[in-house]
């Protein structure tokens, strides 16, 4: 499967993986001032944006090999990688692997606790259904200070601050995406995230994590540095799930530091 993708600017190549939500157009709110920087590759995960589901079994393995061979396929080997959420997630697997160079993940999944996931999962999936059936009312919903604050509190640390042209497309792509709830499965119903020993990964991995995150809470960075030991830590204060929303220069500058 050749997955949807979109390339913009000049210089190294830089690939983009999102989480739940838009697709490639999750990382709208930075796109354009990584393209000042380097060559940025930003994909559509199988059943997201504008690439079809996976006619098998949805999990971060399989998510994972999606982007791996798309990386072989465009000859992108070392290529520099950042993801959010389940994409960070996707990006630290590739390290993992080997597959890639450099890789930034934030706020990435796969780190919590069995109290914790159970938590993700019985607050997450009823907001999935929330704005679903909300779907047409979430341009007004979204455009106004009040609405956005109620239906994003546990995505931002701020969200009432944030423009609706910012936050429209993930939260229609949680609405509309095909594979959100198979995602969600393979999230709350597979394995956590295996690490890397120290000295196996092919490039820099650096992590950022949001002091305010409702998600993968705060306390699941230190899991993911004891996992992946040569990780550097990186903390966005006053910032929840979404750094890209909530700090959009510093997540700019910490993708373009860490993958330099």
């Amino acid at each position: 499967m050749t997955l949807n993708h979109i390339r913009r600017g000049n210089g190294s190549p830089l690939l983009l993986v999102h989480g739940l939500g838009a697709g490639w157009r999750s990382w709208a709110p930075i796109l354009d001032q990584l393209a000042e920087h380097r060559e940025v590759i930003a994909v559509d995960l199988p059943g997201f944006g504008e690439t079809p589901a996976l006619a098998g079994e949805v999990s971060i393995a399989t998510l994972t090999d999606s982007v791996a061979d798309f990386i072989r396929e465009q000859g992108l080997d070392g290529v520099s990688t950042a993801g959010q959420s389940m994409g960070g997630r996707i990006v630290l697997e590739l390290a993992r692997r080997g597959v890639g160079g450099d890789a930034v993940a934030l706020d990435p999944g796969g780190f919590w606790s069995h109290r914790e996931l159970a938590v993700f999962g019985a607050t997450l999936r009823p907001s999935i259904a929330l704005v679903r059936a909300l779907r047409g009312m979430l341009p007004a919903l979204l455009g106004n200070p009040v609405g956005r604050t109620l239906l994003l509190a546990q995505l931002s640390a701020r969200p009432w601050a944030l423009s609706p042209e910012t936050v429209l497309p993930d939260v229609r792509g949680l609405a509309d995406s095909p594979s959100t709830g198979a995602a969600m499965n393979a999230l709350t119903k597979g394995p956590k995230q295996q690490g890397a020993p120290a000295g196996t990964v092919p490039g820099r991995v650096t992590i950022g994590w949001g002091r305010r995150d409702l998600v993968t809470v705060p306390r699941q960075a230190s899991r993911a540095t004891e996992l992946f030991p040569d990780a550097v830590l990186h903390w966005f204060e006053r910032c929840g799930h979404f750094p890209q929303w909530d700090a959009a220069d510093e997540a700019t500058r910490l993708i373009l530091d860490g993958t330099h």
